[in-house]
């Protein structure tokens, strides 16, 4: 006895019926995906108590994959700000802003937003180096002079942060005459950057500051996502959306970090994206 074969699909209504499974699985995980995290797949939420007061950290330089030297995807910021309890970072991509809205609105459909706060910063290149700014609306364009950098900043209503000002060996570093004359600007100085080619130069930038009697904060300069909040102030927490809030909580908070010398942070970060790639396929 025989059998007729079965009929087969022809290519093209594969990728049809294909196309209508995805689709149809799509919708129907749609209202899901929409509902605050889950608790029980909600990320480890590290809370740090300090004679009975919760503190958090603060990390306000850091890149994603935004930048073009950078692979930290967006989406697995917020799980590691939870389990590290950096609570408020700063993403400081360069030459871009649209890092940090880009975030934010991931931590909101997380529903943590009760919990993280997120800053928009820009590292912009200008024409004699590189600050940062803080607060910013939209992208402030490279290769400016410092003043019309911090002319376009302050009129965003942002802030300027002086970030690892004071290392000579630091290729994008503000050069020392234009930090001179834009000093009375500055709002806010870094005074730990994890990514310096000697601890010395925090000391620097230290003394620059509180002689100025100016905010100290601290910067990550992370290139990878274990680096976020190598560099951090610890304050009592609260949530920040202005910068009168981040100014007092730098002002009531307390700086620290990790510094790891240069060759050892390349190879590190080398290290890292070779293995992410193994762990994401």
């Amino acid at each position: 006895m025989t059998f007729p074969e079965s009929p087969t699909l022809s290519a093209t209504s594969k990728t049809s019926v294909t196309a209508r499974l995805l689709q149809q699985a799509q919708e129907r995980l749609r209202p899901w995906l929409r509902q605050p995290f889950p608790d029980r797949l909600r990320p480890q939420n590290n809370i740090v108590w300090r004679e009975g007061v919760q503190v958090m950290r603060v990390d306000l330089h850091l890149h994603t994959e935004i930048s073009n030297d950078c692979k930290t995807p967006l989406q697995d910021i917020p799980g590691w700000m939870l389990q590290t309890n950096t609570r408020v970072i700063a993403v400081t991509d360069h030459d871009e802003q649209r890092g940090g809205p880009a975030l934010r609105q991931i931590v909101k459909e997380m529903g943590l937003d009760d919990r993280l706060s997120i800053i928009d910063g820009e590292e912009v290149t200008t024409s004699e180096g590189e600050l940062i700014g803080l607060f910013l609306h939209e992208k402030i364009e490279p290769k400016l002079s410092p003043e019309e950098t911090v002319r376009q900043i302050k009129a965003q209503g942002g802030l300027v942060l002086l970030q690892h000002g004071f290392d000579p060996l630091k290729r994008y570093r503000l050069r020392p005459e234009a930090t001179a004359r834009i000093a009375d600007q500055i709002d806010i100085v870094e005074v730990f950057n994890s990514r310096l080619s000697r601890h010395h130069w925090n000391r620097v930038a230290e003394d620059w500051g509180r002689a100025r009697q100016l905010p100290l904060s601290a910067g990550s300069d992370a290139h990878t996502l274990q680096d976020i909040g190598e560099a951090w102030v610890e304050t009592p927490f609260r949530l920040i959306t202005t910068p009168q809030d981040l100014l007092a909580a730098l002002r009531e908070g307390t700086v620290g970090g990790r510094w790891t010398h240069p060759v050892e942070a390349f190879g590190i970060k080398q290290w890292r994206n070779f293995n992410g790639q193994f762990r994401r396929n």
